[in-house]
C-alpha cells in the first residue's frame, strides 16, 4: 500500500470572560502572541471571538497529538494573560449572534459582502480532518465511499445542543446554521478527477467563486494540500476525543485503499439515504443509532461501532491507533460533549444555579483537562 496517510487536524475555538463566561473578542496583541509562538498554525477566525489553530502535517496521531497540545497550551496560556479562556465547542449555550463582529480581514469582508445576512449567524465553530492521499484520481474515487462514514462521524462529534440560550433539542445545531450557506452538505459523487475539477471550473470561470476554498461540502478534496478534508464534525472540548474522531477518519480511508487494492470497495449509496443518517446524527448524536442500509435496520451507535471496528483493526493496528479507535466506543456508550452539556445544565438549573455559565465553566475545564 503506496499511501502514507498523513494527518492534519484543524480546530476552532470560542474565547470567553473568565469572570462573565460571556464572548470576548480576541485582543490582537494575544494574536501576535500567539502567532508568534507557532508561526502559520494559529490564525484569527471569521468573528472575533473566534481563534483557529491547525497542526503541521504528522505521520501519525501520537505525534499530531503533541502538536494540538502544544497548540492547545499557547492559546490557553495567552488567553489568561487578558482573563480570557478558549473553549472547544461548536455553539456558546448562551451567547447572542447579533452582538458578534466579524474580523475586519479582505478575506472576511468578502465573505460578509458575499453571503449577507446569512454570514451574520456564523457563531459557530467546527474541526477539519486532512488526510494525506496523493493521487487525484484517487481522491476522487473515495469521496463517495468515506461519505457514507460522515454520519457516524457527526454523531460521534455532537457539541453544539444550546443556541441563544435554550436547548434547540438538536446534538449539532452548528450544522443548522451552517447548512444556510451555499455550496454546503454531502459532497455530489464524480466519477472521475476530471469531471470534479470541470464541476467547480464552472464557478470558478463565471466568477461566481474565486477558488475551490468557497466550496465548504461536508468532505472535500482541500484546494493548498493533497489531501481529503473531513468538514462535518463539531469540534470535541476533550483533546483526545478530537484525536479519536482524527484515527478513525485516517483508518477508514487506509480499510478503503486496502479494499481498492484487492479489487473492492464500499458500496456508494445515495446521498438521499446518507442525508437521512446525517439528520439523525445532526438530531440525536449517539443516543438513537444510525440506519445500516445494508440490512435496512437501525443499529446503536455502540453496535455500530463494534462492527466498524472489526472491520478496521488491521487499519488500527498498522497505523498505531487502538485505543483512539477504541475510545469511540465509550462515547458511543455514554454520549458525546452534547451529553454532558445537558447534564450539567440540568444539575445546575435544580441547583438554583445560572445553567448557562455552568456549561461554560464545564468546558473550559474540559479543554485543559488533557493539557
Amino acid at each position: 500500500m503506496q499511501q502514507d496517510f498523513t494527518l492534519g487536524i484543524e480546530e476552532e475555538y470560542l474565547l470567553v470572560d473568565r469572570d462573565s463566561l460571556e464572548l470576548a473578542e480576541a485582543p490582537e496583541a494575544m494574536m501576535t502572541a500567539c502567532q508568534s509562538d507557532f508561526e502559520g498554525q494559529v490564525s484569527p477566525e471569521f468573528l472575533q471571538c473566534q481563534i483557529e489553530v491547525g497542526t503541521r502535517v504528522h505521520p501519525n496521531v501520537a505525534s499530531a497529538r503533541e502538536d494540538l497540545k502544544r497548540l492547545r497550551a499557547c492559546v490557553s496560556k495567552h488567553a489568561s494573560e487578558y482573563n480570557l479562556s478558549p473553549i472547544a465547542v461548536s455553539c456558546h449555550p448562551f451567547a447572542n449572534w447579533r452582538d458578534q463582529h466579524h474580523t475586519s480581514k479582505e478575506r472576511y469582508d468578502a465573505l460578509q459582502a458575499d453571503l449577507g445576512g446569512v454570514a451574520r449567524r456564523m457563531l459557530i465553530c467546527g474541526m477539519h480532518v486532512h488526510v494525506g492521499i496523493e493521487d487525484k484520481s484517487l481522491r476522487a474515487d473515495l469521496m463517495p465511499q468515506l461519505s457514507y462514514f460522515l454520519p457516524h462521524m457527526l454523531a460521534l462529534s455532537t457539541s453544539s445542543p444550546f443556541w441563544n440560550g435554550e436547548d434547540t433539542r438538536l446534538a449539532s445545531y452548528r450544522l443548522t446554521v451552517f447548512d444556510n450557506l451555499p455550496r454546503t452538505g454531502l459532497p455530489p459523487t464524480f466519477s472521475s478527477w476530471a469531471e470534479y475539477e470541470r464541476t467547480a471550473g464552472a464557478l470558478i470561470e463565471l466568477g461566481v467563486i474565486e477558488d475551490t476554498t468557497k466550496i465548504w461540502w461536508d468532505l472535500r478534496p482541500s484546494h493548498r494540500f493533497p489531501t481529503l478534508e473531513t468538514r462535518i464534525m463539531d469540534v470535541s472540548p476533550r483533546l483526545e476525543d478530537t484525536l479519536a474522531l482524527a484515527a478513525l477518519n485516517q483508518a477508514i480511508l487506509r480499510m478503503l485503499c486496502r479494499f481498492k487494492a484487492r479489487n473492492l470497495r464500499w458500496r456508494n449509496y445515495d446521498r438521499f439515504l446518507i442525508a437521512e443518517n446525517r439528520w439523525r446524527a445532526q438530531r440525536y448524536g449517539v443516543a438513537e443509532g444510525l440506519i445500516d442500509f445494508g440490512d435496512r435496520s437501525i443499529k446503536s451507535m455502540a453496535l455500530l461501532l463494534d462492527e466498524l471496528t472489526g472491520l478496521l483493526i488491521e487499519d488500527a493496528e498498522a497505523l498505531g491507533t487502538i485505543a483512539e479507535i477504541t475510545r469511540l466506543r465509550r462515547i458511543a456508550e455514554t454520549g458525546t460533549s452534547a451529553t454532558r452539556q445537558r447534564r450539567v445544565h440540568a444539575e445546575a438549573q435544580a441547583r438554583g444555579e445560572d445553567p448557562g455559565r455552568a456549561v461554560v465553566r464545564h468546558l473550559i475545564e474540559e479543554f485543559h483537562a488533557d493539557l
